[in-house]
C-alpha cells in the first residue's frame, strides 16, 4: 500500500505550485535572519571593528589616527608579547598530549566491563560541567593552604610553599587544573569512538593470540583515529586560548611568567591602554590560530589514512 503512496507524495512536493514555493522559502528566510543579524552585530561588526582598529593608535578613548602597519611590526619586537607567545605555545603542547593520554587511557579503562561503570562515567565528566573561574579560585586556596600542609607534613619541600607564587613553578599549578578539568570532555569523545569498535575483532584477534599492546596497536587506535585527530584539535585550539585558569590562579604572575596570549590582549587592551596594538596582536593571533589548526588537521588526517 505505502509502495503505491509514496510516488503521489512525492510527485505532489515537485509539482507544487511556484507561488506556494516561494512563500515556503520566505519562511525558512525569516526563521534563520535574527539569528544571522544577531551574528553579525554581536560577532562580525565588533570582530571588523577590531580589524580597523589594529591599524591606528586608539587607546580605548579620544581621538585616533591610521598608523599603518606600526602595530604589527611592534609585536615581533616587544619581548612581553613574544615571551606570551612562548608560554601560550609550550603550555599549550604539553597540556594537549597531556589531556589525551590521560583521556585515552581513562575511555578505555571506562569502556571496559568493570562495576560501576556507569556511575564511574558521570563521575569523571563533573569537571566538564564546572565553572572554570570557580574551579580556578578552588584549586588557588589548594594550592595556597592545603598542599603546604600536606608537603610539611609529607617532608617534600616542593609542596611545602604555595607554587603559584613561585615564578618556576606557577605554570604547573596551571597545567594540573587545566588538564584535570578538560580531560572530562575528551574521556566522552574517546569513550564515543572506542563504542563504534565491533566486538568481533577483539574475538578474532584472541584467536590469533594478540596480546592487549598489539590489540591497541593494531585495532584500537586505528579505528579511532577520527576521533583521536578531533580531540588533538580541539585540545590545542583550547589551550592555546587559555585565559581562565590563569585569572582565577595567578592573574599573569608572578610577575608576567604566566601571562597568555590571550590574557596579554585583554589585560594590555582594557587596562593598559593598548587598545589598537592589543587588536593587532588579536588579529595576529588569530592568524596563527587558523593555521595551527589547518596544519593539524592535515597532519593527522594524512596519518588516518597510513593506520
Amino acid at each position: 500500500m505505502s509502495a503505491i503512496t509514496e510516488p503521489n507524495v512525492s510527485s505532489t512536493s515537485t509539482t507544487a505550485p511556484p507561488r506556494r514555493r516561494r512563500r515556503r522559502d520566505h519562511t525558512y528566510l525569516f526563521m534563520a535572519l535574527p539569528a544571522v543579524l544577531l551574528f553579525f552585530v554581536f560577532h562580525t561588526y565588533p570582530a571588523i571593528q577590531g580589524i580597523l582598529y589594529s591599524f591606528t593608535n586608539f587607546r580605548g578613548y579620544g581621538d585616533y589616527d591610521f598608523v599603518g602597519l606600526r602595530n604589527y611590526l611592534q609585536i615581533f619586537q616587544d619581548e612581553r608579547a613574544l615571551a606570551a607567545y612562548r608560554f601560550t605555545f609550550v603550555f599549550a603542547v604539553l597540556a594537549t598530549v597531556l589531556v589525551n593520554i590521560i583521556a585515552l587511557t581513562v575511555a578505555i579503562g571506562l569502556n571496559g566491563n568493570i562495576r560501576f561503570r556507569n556511575f564511574l562515567r558521570g563521575i569523571y565528566f563533573l569537571p566538564n560541567i564546572l565553572s572554570v573561574l570557580i574551579v580556578g579560585f578552588i584549586f588557588n586556596y589548594l594550592f595556597a593552604n592545603l598542599v603546604p600542609r600536606i608537603g610539611e607534613a609529607l617532608g617534600i619541600a616542593a609542596l611545602s610553599r604555595n607554587i603559584l607564587g613561585d615564578p618556576q613553578l606557577a605554570w604547573t599549578g596551571i597545567l594540573f587544573v587545566a588538564v584535570w578539568q578538560a580531560a572530562a570532555f575528551n574521556i566522552i569523545l574517546y569513550l564515543a569512538g572506542l563504542q563504534t569498535i565491533p566486538y568481533d575483532l577483539y574475538e578474532a584477534a584472541d584467536i590469533d593470540g594478540a596480546g592487549t599492546w598489539q590489540k591497541f596497536r593494531n585495532i584500537t587506535f586505528p579505528m579511532i583515529a577520527p576521533f583521536f585527530t578531533i580531540n588533538m584539535v580541539l585540545a590545542m585550539k583550547g589551550f592555546l586560548q587559555v585565559f581562565d585558569q590563569i585569572v582565577a590562579l595567578t592573574g599573569g604572575g608572578p610577575g608576567t611568567s604566566t601571562e597568555s596570549v590571550s590574557f596579554l590582549i585583554y589585560k594590555g587592551g582594557f587596562d593598559g591602554g593598548q587598545f589598537a596594538y592589543q587588536s593587532a596582536n588579536a588579529v595576529l593571533f588569530f592568524i596563527v590560530l587558523v593555521v595551527v589548526s589547518l596544519a593539524q588537521t592535515r597532519i593527522l588526517q594524512r596519518r588516518e589514512v597510513e593506520a
